[in-house]
């Protein structure tokens, strides 16, 4: 099944052409900070701004020539500019502008991640609410352990997904910072102030020191909580590939009415999409240890950082939106086989109700070690037999001289394991 992902936001910001409105931005917001403080004459940078214009293709051309990229930027500009050229760029660096601008792009490209996490939340919240009471069997190591149910599963989920956002709501607002400071951040040819009114005027904070660069922790720091997004969504890809194994089949990814599986066995239905997820998550990972990498830079800064993030940003950014409405498509056409999950919870005759029989037996008076071993020895021998546990036990003398056939009926009530999930849906949910 294909899943509804058509949108082009992200892909738009990190764009050539978005990206030279980002600097134009920038360079504009500079020019209406001279006027606040009354440097430049507020006729002139209100025509300025009607009259600036840039073409990427001359931007590319006169780049060729002069081989640095702001400068081809604001040559092309000022050819639209005339006389009213001697406004811009003054007192700035080139990091100025590119920084900056680069935490406007982030900023946009964060509130579509902000509220793809959203959309999964209530996805998962609706799912979680549909199967509060279908049973299914919990597992540890892979093996069955207790009966739960799918839906305190979901909300596992949901308590993961609502702190990741949490942490990535934070790294986006540590982020959200810009500087107009000049060569190495001294401020020797720009006062502080024009930085303080311009990042406020678009939004940003103003970092408490720069070294011509905003430093690159800012960056790995953000990196690292879209790592921690397509980590937690390969976690729960990985749960539904497992769940959708032929020898389990609790759940499956919705199968298309024209979809086909394998291009060899028709009886193929495969958990691609989750399995799709998981390879991009390994990408995610990976550019995050190249924003670790940008840290160490030389000296007050170098541009060794530069053609990294030209990759790693619009890629991981866009790779974690993609993610995420993918893993969201997959909640919304998710197929449940409550019945195959029942099914699986009454395997070899109820083993995972072990524990209640161990208690049992204790309560009744035999030391934890003794019961221990009366109750391991039925539920291996049904297990490795294919055989049944509670049958096993109503034929054990060990069992039956301390347990009546009523008290071991109730031991195996699946609805006991059930008296306090309302507790962890309040905990999760409200």
């Amino acid at each position: 099944m294909i899943d509804r992902y058509s949108r082009d936001e992200i892909k738009n910001i990190w764009s050539q052409q978005s990206k030279f409105s980002y600097y134009l931005n920038v360079e504009t917001a500079v020019c209406d900070a001279y006027v606040q403080i009354g440097k430049f004459p507020e006729k002139d940078i209100e025509q300025l701004k009607n009259n600036a214009k840039f073409d990427v293709q001359r931007i590319e051309e006169i780049e060729r020539e002069v081989r640095h990229d702001v400068i081809a930027f604001l040559t092309n500009v000022n050819e639209s500019l005339g006389d009213l050229a001697k406004y811009m760029h003054v007192g700035m660096t080139s990091s100025d502008v590119i920084d900056t601008a680069f935490s406007l792009q982030i900023q946009d490209s964060g509130k579509i991640i902000l509220n793809d996490l959203n959309d999964v939340i209530n996805s998962l919240k609706k799912l979680a609410e549909k199967h509060t009471n279908t049973l299914c069997i919990g597992r540890s190591h892979g093996v069955h352990a207790e009966i739960m149910t799918f839906g305190l599963k979901v909300c596992y989920w949901i308590d993961i997904l609502k702190r990741q956002r949490s942490n990535f709501a934070n790294a986006l607002e540590q982020i959200r910072v810009g500087q107009i400071s000049g060569p190495v951040g001294t401020y020797s040819n720009i006062p502080p102030e024009i930085e303080e009114i311009t990042c406020a005027n678009l939004g940003l904070k103003p970092v408490k020191i720069s070294t011509q660069i905003i430093s690159r922790d800012y960056h790995a720091y953000f990196m690292q909580s879209l790592a921690m997004i397509a980590s937690v969504i390969e976690q729960f890809a990985t749960e539904i590939r497992h769940l959708q194994r032929t020898e389990v089949l609790e759940v499956e990814e919705g199968f298309g009415q024209n979809q086909k599986g394998s291009s060899a066995m028709p009886h193929k239905k495969n958990p691609v999409l989750s399995e799709n997820l998981c390879g991009l998550a390994r990408v995610v990972r990976a550019n995050s240890m190249v924003a670790l990498e940008n840290i160490p830079l030389w000296h007050e800064r170098d541009i060794s950082h530069s053609s990294a993030e030209r990759i790693i940003f619009p890629d991981s950014l866009t790779l974690v939106d993609f993610m995420l409405a993918r893993f969201n498509n997959i909640i919304e056409n998710l197929v449940v086989h409550e019945d195959n999950m029942l099914k699986n919870t009454d395997k070899f005759g109820g083993i995972v109700f072990s524990q209640r029989v161990l208690l049992k037996l204790v309560e009744k008076g035999l030391t934890r070690e003794e019961a221990y071993r009366v109750v391991q020895r039925n539920a291996l021998e049904a297990f490795e037999h294919d055989g049944n546990f509670k049958a096993n036990l109503l034929e054990d003398h060990d069992v039956m001289s301390r347990l009546t056939k009523k008290e071991i009926e109730e031991i195996f009530d699946k609805q006991s394991f059930l008296k306090n999930v309302s507790v962890i849906y309040k905990r999760v949910l409200e």
